[in-house]
């Protein structure tokens, strides 16, 4: 686990949250408002990582009496349209992911001029503040990819791939850079189309073919990871294989010793501090953080506590 004072005070700060939740009890009178909260993210159909995060959503919901309208469009066009079709809904508060901070800066601006508080979480720690958002929850992807690369060093690795699903999402690009901040060997990033798996492993193939002394692949989210154990058998490559997130595909790969380890910023907790931050400022005027972001990561998930991680992941929580 990677741990820092930064990431300390950000943890306890995660926990006063959880704690202040419990301390001011909610109630399910009919008399009682009921707050309504959307949460909008860049989550694309079937990428299980944001059922971990719309679970957490939910359970904070459930536990603070108050509606969530879970909305996902895995483009910047229509996630701005998301959080302009919420303003419309008049929702007391606005969980939002800044994957494409230029498109929906503008629409956040527009939720905060209607009065609407509005939280970022998962993607856009660097531009958060710039947004002028209450607080923000998640990993510093830049931190995180910093780990990587120090874990890389440590493992002997010389060359290494870092394969990027989605060119411009802000937050796979910080992963990418803070991995080339500490890490001594060669970093090649690698573009694949969108969550097109068999473009993925055909463009995963070719480069390893094209560099045998390629030795470590790392993809940016979990559903690449059988793709990529794919791809190095096919290249008849040796190359070990990471990722970035967690889902039970993974649990099973990192079981086998097919993949070495997965970096977990704990999609759940995401979920569930967002909407609890707006819960708590529309209850109490409380906002977390000190002017910090609220980090859920990065911690590493290895052979050696993957079956403590694998209970929770057959739940459907990690």
């Amino acid at each position: 686990m990677v741990q820092s004072k930064h990431t300390s005070v950000m943890a306890l700060a995660a926990g006063v949250a959880l704690a202040c939740a419990v301390l001011i009890p909610a109630t399910s009178s009919a008399e009682e408002q009921k707050y309504s909260f959307a949460m909008i993210t860049h989550g694309q159909p079937g990428d299980a990582f944001w059922d971990i995060i719309r679970k957490g959503a939910e359970a904070a919901a459930a536990k603070d009496n108050a509606k969530l309208i879970y909305l996902a469009n895995p483009t910047a066009s229509g996630q701005a349209q998301m959080v302009a079709n919420a303003i419309q809904q008049h929702v007391d508060g606005i969980a939002v992911t800044l994957a494409f901070p230029d498109a929906i800066g503008p629409a956040v601006k527009q939720a905060q001029a209607a009065g609407i508080p509005v939280v970022g979480f998962n993607a856009g720690n660097e531009n958060w503040k710039q947004a002028g958002l209450l607080g923000y929850v998640g990993q510093d992807e830049t931190i995180a990819g910093a780990a990587v690369g120090d874990r890389l060093n440590s493992e002997g690795s010389k060359s290494a791939i870092c394969v990027d699903q989605q060119q411009g999402a802000v937050q796979l690009e910080q992963r990418c850079n803070g991995i080339k901040k500490t890490f001594h060997g060669n970093l090649f990033v690698l573009y694949v189309p969108g969550y097109d798996m068999a473009g993925a492993q055909s463009r995963m193939v070719a480069k390893l073919q094209q560099d045998p002394n390629i030795d470590y692949v790392i993809t940016l989210g979990a559903p690449f990871v059988p793709t990529a154990v794919n791809a190095v058998q096919m290249a008849g490559s040796s190359a070990k294989i990471g990722t970035f997130d967690l889902n039970p595909s993974t649990v099973n790969l990192i079981q086998q010793g097919k993949v070495q380890w997965a970096v977990d910023q704990q999609p759940f907790v995401e979920g569930y501090e967002a909407i609890d931050l707006l819960w708590l400022y529309k209850t109490n005027g409380d906002t977390v953080g000190g002017g910090l972001p609220v980090l859920t990561g990065p911690t590493f998930v290895t052979k050696d506590n993957i079956n403590e991680v694998a209970k929770f992941a057959k739940a459907g929580t990690r």
